[in-house]
């Protein structure tokens, strides 16, 4: 669809829809038509380019209009997005870039957006509904309260402590989550699903962890309770999202809408849901979803190769400054050591699914990578390395030691990402903080330039890994070349050696 080259933009609302340019797509149905039946916790683009979406798309045929969503947030960040979308009727502009131009459509699910509050009571008292019968979380994959070591719910985590000496008043999603069951058990009432749709292994079940296991610290009955009646569907969820700007912002007006929150994505969507629901669900397979007993094959496909992928590019993106994905994907360095990690480390230790191999997973994620007209910037992709590293890399690493497999290039993704913590690029220009950990890995970043080993000795990521001589001698090596010689150097040496496939 060409952008449209006359008129003035018109101001996002439900009122102004049959004002919309007829080149943009917009609901078929109006907010009167629908009642709530989700709360999604993380509003972010994400969310509202996929969950919401296909939700979306039920609602055009006529469907699921008791299932609208409900928007809310555990963080005073989500205030402002809570401003945006309230301001515009809960509606927002999607904007699909593919290589040969873009569409757009207006998407409509969401009706209302809760107010942001410490004690979230507004949260609690929606929650608490019987209309509710799933609350949804985007949170991102740090937000489990997850030991990155052990891979187990960390009860000892100070928000998670705090919530469960004062339960009335929580400040975590999870928190928000087992306060709202607490008032549906004693009201009589069936407890909601909890739907994980974040980029985790078994984020279903690292979801029940995290809300029984914050129940059972002050309320062991309630805990049982949730255990036994409540359910935590594990599910794939998949589509490349970038970051909203002010290039977003002026694509959405250029198509004919003033929308203060536009999400621009990929021409792909793919959402794998284990069918275990404990108060109905909307039938997303109408619309092209997947239910099936198979998440987790579906799952260690996507996060082994997209998610880590990710990470295996993003740092030495960085470092060498190249902007945005696609820019790393058209560089001479970088794309053939993605290349070559994925066929020859990452592959051998992920199973084929129905109508999919492995190394026809690659092909497909290496063109959704290299799509020019999405501008995911490495800074985005390269976002909490210390939860995606330790989510997304390191399981495959473990793999490949215990394996006695190739995990060379593993290792030195490993040293970009601590040269990257440094905190300056090849040319000397600074890298802005870029995880929540920020100050603790750049002094030890630091640190690890004169001794490699500090790096890996951080035992809430690595573990034990510092402890296995094959990848601590890699590491080392790779990290004192990056730093000697530069992460071009690196990449050419690694090209260099031997094929392992």
């Amino acid at each position: 669809m060409d952008e449209l080259t006359a008129g003035e933009p018109v101001r996002l609302s439900r009122a102004a829809l049959r004002d919309i340019p007829e080149t943009v797509g917009r609901p078929n149905y109006a907010a009167g038509d629908l009642s709530p039946g989700i709360v999604h916790i993380g509003v972010g683009n994400f969310h509202r380019a996929h969950q919401a979406w296909y939700l979306h798309r039920l609602m055009q045929q006529g469907l699921a209009r008791d299932w609208a969503i409900v928007g809310a947030g555990v963080r005073p960040a989500d205030a402002a997005m809570r401003e945006r979308l309230l301001g515009q009727d809960c509606l927002t502009t999607l904007i699909e870039l593919r290589p040969d131009g873009r569409s757009a459509e207006i998407c409509g699910s969401m009706i209302d957006f809760l107010p942001v509050e410490d004690d979230n009571a507004a949260l609690i008292a929606q929650m608490a509904d019987p209309a509710i019968r799933i609350v949804s979380l985007t949170v991102t994959e740090g937000g489990y309260f997850v030991n990155s070591a052990t891979g187990a719910f960390d009860p000892a985590h100070p928000d998670i402590a705090r919530d469960a000496a004062d339960p009335a008043r929580p400040r975590t999603a999870f928190g928000a989550i087992v306060a709202a069951l607490r008032r549906r058990r004693e009201a009589g009432h069936g407890p909601f699903t909890v739907q994980s749709c974040d980029n985790l292994r078994g984020n279903g079940a690292v979801a029940r962890d995290a809300v029984v296991g914050l129940a059972r610290l002050s309320d062991p009955a309630l805990a049982d309770w949730i255990a036994a009646r409540g359910a935590f569907p594990n599910s794939m969820v998949d589509c490349i999202v970038p970051a909203t700007g002010p290039a977003e912002i002026a694509a959405a007006r250029a198509l004919g809408v003033d929308d203060a929150a536009p999400v621009t994505h990929e021409a792909f969507r793919q959402w794998v849901i284990e069918d275990a629901f404990c108060a109905g669900r909307p039938d997303w397979d109408r619309v092209g979803a997947t239910f099936t007993d198979a998440v987790h094959d579906y799952e260690a496909m996507k996060i082994r190769i997209l998610n880590a992928g990710h990470q295996v590019l993003a740092n030495a993106g960085e470092l060498l400054g190249v902007e945005t994905i696609a820019d790393c994907m058209a560089h001479p360095l970088i794309a053939p050591f993605w290349r070559k990690v994925e066929h020859e480390e990452i592959v051998p230790h992920v199973v084929a699914v129905p109508g999919m191999t492995p190394t026809d997973y690659v092909r497909l994620i290496e063109g959704r990578f290299a799509n020019p007209a999405i501008r995911d910037t490495t800074r985005r992709v390269a976002f909490d390395g210390s939860s995606r590293h330790a989510g997304f890399v390191l399981p495959i690493l473990r793999d490949a030691l215990a394996a006695g497999a190739p995990m060379d290039g593993l290792a030195l993704v490993e040293a970009l990402w601590a040269r990257m913590c440094a905190g300056s690029r090849e040319d000397g220009a600074e890298i802005a903080p870029n995880d929540p950990n920020w100050p603790s890995l750049r002094a030890t970043a630091l640190a690890a330039r004169a001794r490699p080993a500090a790096w890996l000795e951080q035992a809430d990521t690595y573990g034990t890994l510092a402890q296995e001589p094959r990848f601590a001698d890699a590491f080392g090596e790779w990290l004192r070349m990056v730093w000697s010689s530069g992460t071009a150097t690196a990449l050419q040496r690694f090209a260099r050696t031997p094929g392992q496939a």
